[in-house]
């Protein structure tokens, strides 16, 4: 089966549990458009054809890759233009005011692994219609959000992958070169050192120990890998108790938030924040390499201090060139 894609990795495990391909979601925040430039720009792109709308969102179906959902990201106007039918004329004025504060943000419907290119032109017209990204303005905290269905549901696979990120956070956050008022504020925070520790030295963990873990030291959906979409799909009485958010909803995807959103820049492409992404992946997939790091990330442990930021960013980059990976 071929999957490669132009310009986007291959992840190591293609397929899920059911032997078919991998799919992924992305979620694009940005300014410099309203509601139906924005729209527009989808449809354009995708040969899409609008079949809902409200003042504050906009339903695109297209015939090959479904359905696009362009919205204002502002849960008050979006909840007014769903009970109020009969104001969207004055609703939509908001909405356009609101989108200079607030961010666009089209979500895409999960596509295969081997259709990603197929983005290409959303990101390109989104771009020529005047879509600005993380750096046009100081308090934008703007990102590109990553849904990537887990390979299987087995807590092997949950623990290798909350391993890998653990180890690769730091990395990450450097490699994608984090704006600094997505670094400050709340919404991409990266796991405590607590809890680092407790995954990476942690061994053949049950599902139901995963994910205590996880609520116990990350009770929250602000956290730039967010594992409730995924859990809530494994166990959602335990996710239900624990979280009283109705915002989280069950899918067996990775939730990833912490890449900017570099639209306005010429040559950009959602390839850039994926590939980062597909490092987490490898690392997942390389047993020995996963135990190797761990052991190493545990040594470097100071009491009442940790491991060293900067020396792990390094020790990760020297890892990742002597394996060969991009």
């Amino acid at each position: 089966m071929n999957v490669a894609e132009p310009g986007y990795r291959t992840p190591p495990r293609q397929t899920n549990a059911a032997g078919t391909l991998r799919t992924v979601g992305f979620e694009l925040e940005f300014t410099g458009l309203t509601l139906s430039e924005a729209g527009q720009a989808v449809s354009k792109a995708l040969a899409g054809q609008l079949t809902g709308s409200t003042a504050a969102e906009m339903q695109i179906e297209t015939e090959e890759l479904g359905t696009f959902l362009v919205e204002v990201d502002w849960s008050f106007l979006k909840k007014l233009a769903r009970e109020h039918q009969d104001y969207q004329q004055e609703l939509s004025m908001l909405s356009d005011t609101a989108s200079l504060l607030v961010p666009v943000e089209v979500v895409c419907p999960p596509l295969a692994i081997n259709c990603l290119s197929r983005l290409d032109s959303l990101v390109n017209h989104l771009r020529q219609a005047g879509a600005r990204g993380t750096d046009d303005s100081p308090f934008a905290a703007y990102g590109v959000h990553i849904n990537t269905e887990i390979p299987e549901q087995s807590a092997t696979m949950v623990d290798a992958y909350l391993k890998a990120f653990c180890l690769l956070q730091w990395w990450l956050v450097d490699k994608h070169q984090v704006n600094l008022t997505r670094r400050i504020t709340p919404y991409v925070d990266l796991y405590p050192d607590r809890y680092l520790k407790r995954v990476i030295a942690s061994r053949n963990p049950s599902l139901e120990q995963i994910i205590s873990d996880y609520l116990h030291y990350n009770p929250t959906r602000n956290r730039a890998l967010d594992m409730l979409p995924l859990f809530k799909e494994i166990n959602p009485a335990l996710i239900e108790e624990s979280i009283d958010d109705a915002r989280v909803k069950a899918r067996p995807t990775f939730h990833y938030r912490l890449p900017n959103c570099v639209i306005d820049a010429p040559d950009w492409s959602l390839a850039e924040s994926w590939n980062v992404w597909c490092l987490v992946e490898e690392l997942a997939c390389q047993p020995q390499q996963l135990a190797m790091l761990c052991d190493e990330f545990l040594l470097s442990w100071r009491p009442a201090f940790g491991v060293d930021e900067s020396a792990w960013i390094a020790r990760i980059e020297q890892w990742r060139k002597q394996s060969g990976l991009a």
